[in-house]
């Protein structure tokens, strides 16, 4: 059983930055699949980027690429969301997400991860 919990999330401006972080417990971190979505009021969740188990591979939402970098670090059972160039849209809940283990690529759908975090707000002002 892995839990998550997500820190990192806020207010700021368009245009700004935020790094969103997620930690886990237990031992099969490092052989899962981790990604993040979110949510925006009154829209369905969506996926916004994944990383695999090893940290060698990476997907990400076209609506992101460019301006957000998923990370990991193995060691301290943390896996990271930067963001830059923050726009309005980019406003909802933010969930960390697990799937696996030893997945072959970092997965897009929701269906494909087992554990996830209760959320971090990230709100940005026009």
């Amino acid at each position: 059983q892995v839990q998550l919990v997500e820190s990192g999330g806020g207010l700021v401006q368009a245009g700004g930055s935020l790094r969103l972080s997620c930690a886990a417990s237990g031992r099969t971190f490092r052989s899962i699949t981790m990604g993040w979505f979110r949510q925006a009021p009154g829209k369905e969740r969506e996926f916004v980027t994944a990383i695999s188990w090893g940290g060698g591979s990476t997907v990400s939402a076209d609506s992101v690429k460019g301006r957000f970098t998923i990370s990991r670090y193995n060691a301290k059972n943390t896996v990271y969301l930067q963001m830059n160039s923050l726009k309005p849209e980019d406003t909802g809940v933010y969930y960390c997400a697990g799937g696996g283990p030893f997945l072959p690529t970092p997965r897009t759908r929701e269906q494909d991860y087992d554990y996830w975090g209760q959320g971090t707000q990230v709100t940005v002002s026009s």
